[in-house]
């Protein structure tokens, strides 16, 4: 499988950033990538406050608008697309991800397990988690999701170890807590943490983060990875920019 992994730029526009995501899908059909994913939240960026009024004007319906724009673009180049999005459900917020198949068909969504998306005295009847991991058989080969804090969470990895998926998608929002773009500090500590703890899954794990200024959201500094069953790192992007990382990822299990 070729995948795309779409570092974008995320504002407070949120149709620039929705026309971001549709011109980086017809990138990644040019570049012949089965696969683009998206990182999470990369419609609106991560920046629920607490306040309900807010955070459920940040959701979208799946389907919805946003997903139907993705859809026509999947269907048009050909391409699976995997997204994280902030979720309406009803009167709920979640924070969701999807994946497409080349039809526009939506074969795959993951709410958000961890909890730490969100503050922890919000409502929890309005900012939800779910509990769940499912995963989606295809040509290509089997697919699940973890968001973010997901992988860390107690037992996750070994839930998708057993699963024995060919592919973890792993859409993240990630920032130091300086909103500094900090390259000593990912490569020297950071990066380790999240590529030891990809291996517990036993698979191949696509990482992608989105970029943001520190105005915006403290600076999620994007970067992207594709990171081996076995502990390391087969591509990689760099934090501070955008682009697409394209790269040839063998299936975890033949």
């Amino acid at each position: 499988m070729k995948a795309a992994l779409a570092v974008t730029q995320v504002t407070a526009d949120v149709e620039r950033n929705v026309r971001g995501i549709l011109g980086a899908i017809a990138e990644a059909s040019r570049a012949r990538a089965d696969l683009v994913l998206f990182p999470e939240a990369a419609v609106t960026g991560l920046i629920n406050n607490g306040d309900a009024a807010h955070d459920l004007r940040l959701g979208e319906p799946i389907p919805g608008p946003v997903t139907s724009r993705l859809a026509q673009a999947a269907r048009e180049d050909s391409i699976y697309v995997g997204l994280g999005l902030l979720e309406l459900d009803g009167d709920s917020l979640y924070d969701s991800a999807v994946l497409l198949d080349r039809r526009g068909q939506l074969i795959l969504k993951h709410k958000r397990i961890s909890p730490g998306w969100r503050d922890r005295d919000c409502d929890t009847r309005v900012y939800r988690e779910g509990d769940a991991v499912g995963h989606a058989d295809t040509p290509l080969g089997s697919f699940a999701f973890l968001i973010c804090g997901d992988l860390f969470e107690k037992g996750m990895a070994e839930r998708v170890r057993d699963m024995q998926v060919d592919y973890l998608l792993y859409p993240v929002a990630r920032c130091f807590g300086d909103g500094t773009y900090d390259h000593q500090l990912w490569d020297g500590e950071v990066k380790g943490e999240y590529v030891r703890q990809a291996a517990l899954t036993g698979t191949t794990v696509l990482m992608v983060n989105y970029l943001a200024t520190k105005e915006f959201d403290w600076g999620t500094f994007g970067g992207a990875m594709v990171l081996s069953p076995s502990g390391g790192i087969l591509a990689e992007f760099p934090i501070g920019r955008t682009g697409l990382l394209v790269v040839d990822v063998p299936r975890a299990r033949l």
